[in-house]
């Protein structure tokens, strides 16, 4: 006999300590998601919260740069919105965008509320498999209640499109969980620009590409130093920018509206395209207001190399 924890399988012959250690676990998850159904009842979405979940999926958070197809030209094709199929291959793995519309057989139409926000925020799918990379799990572990119940009222609201994708397959090892399930985040406030910039930058996973790795893990005290090659559109790999002061023809010698342009449309100041790996296409919604805070925050990004 076996028990069942996740991804894991525990022996009946192991300890007691392991296994009640293991049901602990699952328990607790089970009861955050609760706490949170508790705390915001069902998803009956009213016109301003609808609105915020187009602006995040839309905007900063920018869902559809891997979930929605792209044409030739590498811009998302409108009418297969949040259908998935696009496929990001790096030497670690073929990861292919599953359908997030609320299609019942090929999407998550028959997910509830809580198993959405435990995808988004906690990496698990309802059968308790782990999502991988490069879903920004780390990042949007940080979204509070408010905006991720704000991104499942959009997601229920968008068109069900049936497009079966093939699954994605790792060479690389997945945790078993990327942390504990946080029972309640509390929304961050566009008072304080500072602190809300970096929540802007977290749960558009900037640093998610702009930040070098370290045996396979985000090298968090270079923060912002660049130097990963990802790959580009239509072929090839690009080198992601270094952020931080210490790269001298970098952003930190670009004026703000350089740097808003550069975000927004994809232009260097010197008139040169960025490639479409950037997703500008949804970054081209965030508010003059965002802007502000998300570009104050990068103005404190330590000098670091890559």
């Amino acid at each position: 006999m076996r028990l069942k924890i996740g991804n894991r399988c525990y022996a009946h012959a192991a300890t007691s300590k392991k296994i009640k250690s293991a049901t602990l676990a699952s328990r607790s998850a089970v009861v955050a998601l609760l706490l949170l159904s508790v705390a915001f009842g069902p998803a009956q979405a009213d016109d301003r919260q609808l609105q915020r979940g187009n602006y995040l999926v839309n905007g900063v958070v920018a869902c559809g740069n891997c979930h929605t197809p792209k044409g030739p030209n590498g811009h998302p094709i409108q009418d297969l919105e949040l259908s998935g199929g696009v496929v990001i291959e790096e030497p670690g793995f073929r990861a292919v965008a599953p359908n997030i519309t609320p299609d019942s057989e090929t999407g998550i139409g028959r997910w509830t509320d809580e198993q959405i926000v435990n995808a988004i925020r906690n990496g698990k799918r309802p059968d308790g498999t782990t999502i991988g990379p490069p879903m920004p799990v780390g990042f949007y572990r940080n979204m509070s209640d408010t905006d991720v119940l704000a991104i499942v009222a959009y997601l229920r609201s968008v068109k069900p499109i049936s497009h079966q994708v093939e699954k994605s397959t790792f060479k690389i090892p997945l945790p078993d969980s990327y942390g504990p399930t946080l029972p309640h985040i509390a929304d961050v406030s566009p008072d304080d620009k500072l602190s809300y910039g970096k929540y802007l930058a977290e749960i558009g996973h900037c640093m998610g590409c702009h930040t070098p790795m370290t045996k396979g893990q985000l090298d968090t005290t270079r923060l912002g130093a660049g130097g990963r090659e990802l790959p580009a559109f239509p072929a090839g790999v690009v080198t992601s920018a270094n952020l931080t002061p210490a790269n001298p023809g970098g952003i930190a010698t670009w004026t703000d509206a350089q740097v808003k342009d550069a975000i927004t449309g994809g232009v260097r100041p010197d008139g040169r395209q960025l490639v479409l790996l950037m997703p500008f296409d949804w970054y081209k919604h965030i508010t003059p207001s965002d802007l502000d805070a998300l570009v104050g925050f990068l103005r404190t990004l330590k000098p670091a190399q890559p």
